[in-house]
């Protein structure tokens, strides 16, 4: 035992737990995201459900668009001073929020969402290669899957405030009908408000958070041996390594059916079981409590089994349990639907850290494509969007016209399902967890 490599070295503990937190914060920013797509409805009335998920088109948008410029950072000042960008923009970002809500408008929102997002983006692509570059390789994705264990604590964070501090705070304040026009304001003032309080006290969160790390001395330093690698030469190899190739597609797929699952989970429970957004919020927190949970079993479990078995078992079962949600409904449907969110627990990082093996000097740069897959999230959730106002075909969007539209657009996720079962099946025949840097 002793001669087994660390997975976490000891001199480096208290700036892993830093850095873990960062984790930590963009879960937060991302659940207190989600289940914002329905409770936007409530606000902006006049939006569809396709419009409403242009919310997640620009929070994971973002993450495309600034992914290279994040790369570009960490490639010539360092995973530090990129994570300490990354940090600064999601603090603006939030703030944002501030002369959002003054405006009224929903553009604003979504230009808020952007650069908050831009900053995360920035934010995963030095802090995810950060971790794998601070012990030994052999225990890289071992000791990512530990960092991103933090993330689904901040996810829980972030839905006990979506449900306390902005969904229930929504219903109490809901517009009653016949209403004149500045009452109507008055109440949309006042629900942009709750929409926004949130977000601001995160953003003075940050800052002690941007304060610590900056002032940390003790942060290792990464080799900068490929700040001179040619831009051109590092894509080449990138585009000629079929793992790596394999794995954007499957991170693409993964991200979208995470987002997708975690979007619609208000809109399939209130259909299928007619209850309020706040009480489904429950079954939405059982989730990610089973996400949160699994993923740290799951790092235990990959100190005796290869991550790619695990993954390609969770992603086998992650497509019987969407089957559920599609064809059985109810509160079996429901429950599967929440157990869904065990089986992603591990897909992030692990696809993550089998698609960095072996990339040697090019990690970087591959960090950012890996990153930019989180475009899946857009994308996949957007057409999902699309399909429930297809199954809808003009009825209110409400009541078990929407939960049955939501569950036959959960064959989406489903096809993610199958493509992630098959990069899982890719590593395991070609050995990839055996891939040692170049």
């Amino acid at each position: 035992m002793s001669n087994k490599p660390a997975i976490v070295p000891r001199n480096i503990l208290f700036p892993f737990l830093l850095l873990s937190t960062c984790f930590a914060m963009w879960g937060l920013s991302n659940n207190m995201t989600d289940p914002l797509v329905k409770a936007f409805k409530g606000i902006f009335t006049d939006l569809s459900t396709f419009q409403l998920s242009l919310i997640q088109n620009a929070f994971y948008g973002a993450y495309f668009c600034l992914a290279i410029p994040g790369a570009i950072i960490a490639r010539k000042f360092g995973y530090k001073k990129g994570i300490l960008f990354g940090l600064g923009m999601y603090i603006v970002g939030g703030l944002l929020f501030l002369p959002a809500s003054n405006m009224k408008e929903y553009a604003p929102f979504l230009f808020a969402f952007f650069v908050l997002a831009g900053g995360l983006s920035i934010l995963e692509t030095s802090a995810n290669p950060y971790i794998i570059a601070m012990g030994p390789e052999k225990t890289a994705t071992q000791r990512l899957n530990i960092a991103q264990s933090f993330n689904p604590v901040g996810s829980l964070i972030g839905l006990f405030v979506c449900k306390f501090a902005i969904l229930k705070k929504l219903e109490a304040v809901k517009v009653p009908e016949g209403v004149d026009a500045a009452a109507r304001d008055a109440i949309q003032s006042e629900q942009l408000s709750i929409v926004m309080t949130p977000y601001l006290i995160a953003a003075l969160v940050l800052i002690i958070l941007w304060v610590l790390i900056a002032i940390n001395k003790n942060m290792p330093s990464e080799t900068e041996h490929d700040s001179q690698t040619h831009f051109s030469v590092t894509i080449k190899q990138l585009l000629n390594t079929p793992n790596y190739i394999f794995a954007v597609i499957a991170q693409f797929f993964y991200v979208g059916a995470q987002i997708t699952v975690w979007t619609y989970t208000l809109h399939y429970i209130t259909g299928q079981l007619g209850i309020e957004d706040s009480q489904a919020m429950n079954y939405h927190m059982g989730a990610i409590i089973s996400f949160a949970l699994s993923r740290w079993i799951f790092s235990a479990l990959m100190l005796r089994f290869k991550p790619s078995s695990l993954l390609l078992i969770a992603s086998i079962t992650g497509l019987g349990l969407c089957f559920s949600v599609i064809f059985v409904g109810g509160i079996v449907g429901v429950y599967s639907l929440v157990a869904v969110s065990a089986c992603m627990s591990l897909m992030f990082p692990t696809i993550f850290g089998l698609g960095s093996r072996g990339l040697g000097e090019a990690t970087k740069l591959g960090a950012s494509g890996l990153i930019m897959a989180i475009l899946g999230g857009a994308l996949i959730t957007m057409g999902q969007g699309g399909l429930i106002d297809f199954f809808l075909d003009g009825a209110k969007s409400e009541g078990m016209a929407l939960g049955a539209a939501a569950a036959k657009s959960y064959a989406l996720p489903a096809i993610c399902f199958v493509v992630i079962a098959a990069y899982a099946f890719y590593c395991k025949k070609n050995k990839i967890e055996d891939r040692m840097a170049t």
